[in-house]
């Protein structure tokens, strides 16, 4: 394979010291490879690669045959690698799909010395209860979706939202006295069989997978960077081939993800049934449908068909983020990416539709792509990314700087809570 061939012609980097990391976004649509070399607290993305998934290889954001799969993301990282003239090992692989769950949880613990500074063993204890609190949660609601009650699940991510001592906020606990703390973590889990596949798919690319991430947990991530005490607030959607992923961020903390199993291929399935196309002519169509050149009639049935299936993805979006019944206001702006955010009429309709009017907006919210130089930290030498679609890929790779940090037996506070929040 070409592959084979190139990593035999390729340096590879060794050992604990390798600071070089791969993101695999295994898209719907597209598998994304990107690679990165890590200079002090940034990344530099050196290698760049895509390539498309046939129609059968995902399903609703989930691999459906690691073959065919596998054979994708060598041909991704084939152009990646070759352009970045290095063969990484460290693989960080985002999963989606409606069965990934990301749930923000608050426990309230009393302690039972409250004179005594908090220190990071106490702190491991409180985190390790919410950990379970929040993983009985996931169990009990994917056995419920898919009427399995043994289905296994495993944590994906774990984030800390807020930390109050006492009422009191405080962005590092530690050293703090008080008998009330209250701590809010965002946790995703997802189905073993999804990450077993994943896992599968790393191994037959000879890959060491360091992580895995839930797809708009990685996009929260690309947006915050490394700054801990950022005031971040949005609501981020991203919109790819099988699904669209919402995160809610608030002053710095992710509130929680949810995924629906509606993206661009809906719209082109919709569009084939309706003007009776094959896949191939219909997703021309509706790529194009800007074009001045589609006739008149095809241009009216093709519009009619995005209509349909876009009133149907607000109510996904208007349905997801009503789940967000802890928040007292929605955050005013969306900031889009993916493949299936391209569409024109998709971002009009955010714009323009009064879809948001029940939910606790302030106002109408404004909407606008993530660009690639938003993305904290991570600095694109290539040239190659020039748009809202790898902004995914570009946010797993802070998930690896993240895993790298937090497993490099750093003594500071974030280093030791990494360490305590990692899978």
């Amino acid at each position: 394979m070409l592959l084979d061939k190139l990593k035999q012609a390729l340096p590879k980097s060794k050992g604990n010291n390798d600071q070089h990391i791969v993101a695999l976004d295994i898209g719907t649509e597209f598998v994304k490879a990107l690679v990165a070399k890590v200079i002090d607290d940034e990344l530099e993305i050196i290698g760049v690669g895509r390539a498309r998934q046939d129609l059968a290889d995902m399903h609703s954001g989930a691999i459906a045959d690691i073959g065919g799969v596998v054979r994708n993301c060598e041909d991704a990282l084939s152009q990646a690698e070759e352009q970045a003239g290095v063969q990484a090992r460290k693989v960080v692989i985002g999963i989606a799909g409606e069965l990934v769950k990301g749930l923000t949880n608050t426990i309230r613990y009393k302690r039972p010395q409250p004179d005594r500074a908090l220190d990071i063993a106490e702190m491991e204890f409180i985190i390790e209860k919410v950990q379970e609190r929040a993983q009985a949660k996931a169990q009990k609601q994917i056995a419920w979706e898919t009427g399995n009650e043994d289905v296994e699940i495993k944590l994906v991510n774990s984030a800390i939202v807020s930390i109050h001592i006492d009422g009191y906020k405080v962005s590092n606990p530690i050293g703090f006295q008080g008998r009330d703390v209250a701590i809010q973590i965002y946790t995703a889990f997802a189905p073993m069989v999804h990450i077993g596949a994943l896992e599968r798919t790393a191994s037959e690319l000879d890959l060491d997978l360091i992580a895995v991430a839930a797809e708009p947990f990685a996009v929260s991530r690309s947006v915050l960077g490394t700054d801990a005490s950022s005031s971040f607030t949005a609501i981020l959607a991203d919109v790819g081939g099988g699904t669209t992923d919402i995160a809610v961020v608030n002053d710095g903390g992710v509130e929680g993800t949810k995924m629906f199993g509606i993206g661009g291929r809906s719209f082109t399935r919709t569009i084939s049934n309706d003007l009776d196309l094959n896949y191939a002519d219909a997703e021309k169509l509706k790529v194009n449908i800007d074009d001045a050149n589609i006739k008149k009639d095809i241009a009216t049935q093709v519009n009619k068909s995005i209509d349909k299936t876009l009133e149907v993805w607000l109510n996904g979006v208007e349905l997801a983020l009503s789940e967000f019944d802890a928040i007292d206001h929605l955050p005013n702006r969306i900031l889009l990416c993916g493949g299936g955010s391209s569409l024109t009429k998709l971002v009009k309709a955010l714009e323009e539709r009064p879809w948001y009017q029940e939910l606790p907006f302030t106002r109408r919210p404004t909407v606008h792509h993530i660009h690639p130089e938003e993305v904290a930290g991570i600095n694109d030498k290539t040239g190659k990314i020039t748009d809202h679609t790898f902004i995914t890929a570009m946010g797993l790779l802070r998930v690896g700087y993240d895993t790298i940090v937090g497993g490099s037996g750093g003594d500071g506070l974030k280093d030791k809570l990494n360490r305590i929040l990692s899978v």
